[in-house]
């Protein structure tokens, strides 16, 4: 979402579109008036026409008012998704405006629209200049100061930096940014950071608040970004009908203001609480809706949820053509969009480098300077105490290659977390699937035997629920420690979600693929008494499938592991069990949230 473009008054919560007739004399009267009055941030036909009209009378405005309506005409297009005229429009704003606020707001805009477009690199280091500026405070206004934080705030969450993410939005309170104690923006961006960072308890009492604070302001796109917050903490909880009365009550508004990427949230959200009522055509009907609108990042998580609702709608409906087409796309959408979260933390990491590093360089020029001024001083007037001026300067200087070497470590260092799952320390899906491509072609090329192995902890929602999120990720730990005791160097281990884990097992058979199974469901089973979560019993059902039957595709070996998976939870769950050969492939008894 583009804070900084439908966020604030000049950007614009929104503009004034449903404007009266005015003569041609008047023409910096209306342009004044597109400024300040609002439409809801929203796409309609009386933005479009006003805008026009301005347009046709430019040649008669002041050079900065006509700067003025390039920065209305690039929220215009930016807001519609032509990030190619607004960025043109911005960059001319930029280079030529000599209003130093209007420049500001510009840059806001710019770190927005590079984030959008996935350049995170260039987003986030357009962003460490923002927040240079935004921390002197020099002759940026309020408003657009309010919008800098929450800029820094947003793009800082979307890179899991959450606690940077609090700093910024409480630095708009802090500050005294917010009129009368609150502010639509504001609350909104304090609401989203708080909720990428687990804080779910510090969010309920802001949410009614915010959204009072939006409808205040006439700020509908901000008051429903509040609300698909608490529709997911709704879900979250166990309580998809709540879930869907919000949504649903307020779906007709956020159809009415046309911003593509909230619609894919709602849809999307919406498909999956269908799903968990079994409300099954509805799902499917929100989750196409959600990929119609979500064309303009196909990797964003909507569509990724979008894409795996449809797949497991047309698996329990019997389809299994749909199904495989639905599991593909969603291997493609979910592996861009786990690929793209990781791009924005490495952009971040990589830029912070650069701005460490960069200081380190003028640190060292400026010691090797003063060396050199040192040692000229000492031919001199060969002075002990300068020479050991020099030695401490040196010692300096090694100290910053040093720090130097460690930041680059410390790089490296965070690439290769970025292949690991935060809780249990196991491949994260992204890495697990890609191993698992490129042992399985390794495998087809050298005429070798491998087999799949789907593990899905049995009631684990009921530990959740029951005994809390720590004992349960304790009882996650628990379960990976007692598979790891049975695998081998060359099998690839990884965390596909949730309670959810994969192990591919290359040169195995399915004989012996079905027996290291067993023997890790007895692990699993035997690990109650744990001291971390004494008295949890604890159990998984497994599901297995060979290339024999599947082939060398992930996909069709996931689809096959998968069946097998539920064959299993049907059974009884605590078991190991393979597709049944008697179905077809792709169909499935029982749904989804039944795996739990």
């Amino acid at each position: 979402m583009l804070i900084g473009a439908i966020g604030g008054v000049a950007l614009f919560v929104g503009v004034a579109c449903a404007a009266a007739p005015a003569s041609s004399s008047d023409d910096a009267a209306l342009l004044q008036q597109a400024e300040t009055q609002t439409c809801t941030s929203s796409l309609t036909e009386q933005c479009a026409n006003l805008l026009h009209r301005l347009e046709q009378v430019s040649s008669q405005l002041a050079p900065e008012q006509r700067q003025r309506l390039r920065y209305l005409q690039a929220w215009q297009a930016a807001f519609g998704g032509n990030y190619q005229k607004s960025d043109a429009l911005i960059d001319g704003i930029l280079d030529e405006s000599r209003d130093a606020d209007l420049r500001f707001e510009a840059a806001i805009f710019r770190v927005n629209s590079l984030s959008e477009q996935s350049r995170f690199e260039e987003a986030f280091r357009q962003l460490s200049q923002l927040v240079v500026s935004l921390q002197e405070g020099t002759g940026i206004g309020q408003g657009n100061q309010e919008r800098g934080f929450a800029v820094a705030s947003s793009l800082y969450a979307e890179a899991g930096q959450y606690e940077l993410a609090s700093y910024y939005a409480e630095e708009i309170f802090k500050r005294g940014l917010a009129r009368a104690g609150h502010t639509c923006v504001g609350d909104h961006t304090r609401i989203a950071a708080l909720y990428g960072g687990g804080k779910w308890q510090d969010i309920e009492p802001l949410i009614t608040q915010g959204i009072e604070v939006c409808i205040k302001e006439r700020n509908n796109l901000y008051a429903n970004g509040i609300r698909y917050f608490a529709a997911k903490l709704d879900l979250n909880r166990g309580h998809p009908e709540q879930a869907i009365a919000l949504l649903r009550k307020h779906y007709p508004v956020v159809q009415r203001d046309g911003y593509a990427p909230q619609l894919a949230q709602f849809d999307a959200l919406l498909a999956t609480a269908y799903s968990e009522t079994g409300q099954l055509e509805l799902a499917r009907e929100s989750a196409l809706a959600a990929v119609a609108h979500g064309t303009h990042n196909s990797y964003a998580e909507p569509i990724s949820t979008a894409y795996r609702i449809l797949y497991q709608v047309a698996k329990q409906q019997g389809d299994a053509a749909s199904a495989l087409t639905y599991h593909e796309q969603y291997m493609v959408a979910d592996k861009g969009y786990l690929d793209e979260v990781s791009a924005k933390a490495l952009a971040f990491q990589t830029v912070q480098q650069q701005v460490v590093a960069k200081k380190l360089q003028i640190d060292t020029l400026n010691k090797q300077n003063q060396i050199l001024q040192l040692q000229q001083s000492l031919d001199k007037s060969a002075s002990e105490t300068n020479r050991l001026y020099i030695i401490l300067l040196l010692t300096v200087l090694a100290f910053i290659v040093l720090w130097t070497y460690r930041i680059k470590r410390s790089q490296l260092r965070f690439m290769k977390l970025a292949r690991r799952d935060g809780l249990t320390g196991i491949f994260n899906r992204q890495h697990f699937v890609s191993s698992a491509e490129q042992q399985l072609q390794y495998c087809k090329k050298s005429a070798r035997q491998a087999c799949l192995v789907l593990i899905d902890l049995d009631h684990f929602k009921i530990v959740n629920d029951t005994h809390g999120h720590a004992v349960g990720d304790r009882v996650l730990k628990r379960a990976v420690a007692a598979c790891q005791e049975h695998l081998r160097s060359t099998d690839i281990f990884g965390r596909l979600g949730g309670e959810e884990f994969g192990i591919v097992l290359p040169e195995c058979t399915l004989d012996q693929a079905l027996g290291r199974a067993e023997q890790i469901r007895v692990a699993i089973a035997s690990a109650a008494s744990g001291e971390d979560a004494p008295g949890i019993p604890i159990s998984a059902s497994f599901g297995v499938a060979s290339i024999v039957r599947s082939g060398y595709e992930l996909r069709q070996l996931l689809i096959d592991a998968d069946d097998g998976l539920y064959r299993a939870k049907r059974e009884g769950r605590n078991r190991v069990s393979v597709c049944d050969d008697t179905q077809p492939r792709q169909r499935v008894a029982g749904v989804a949230t039944d795996r739990a």
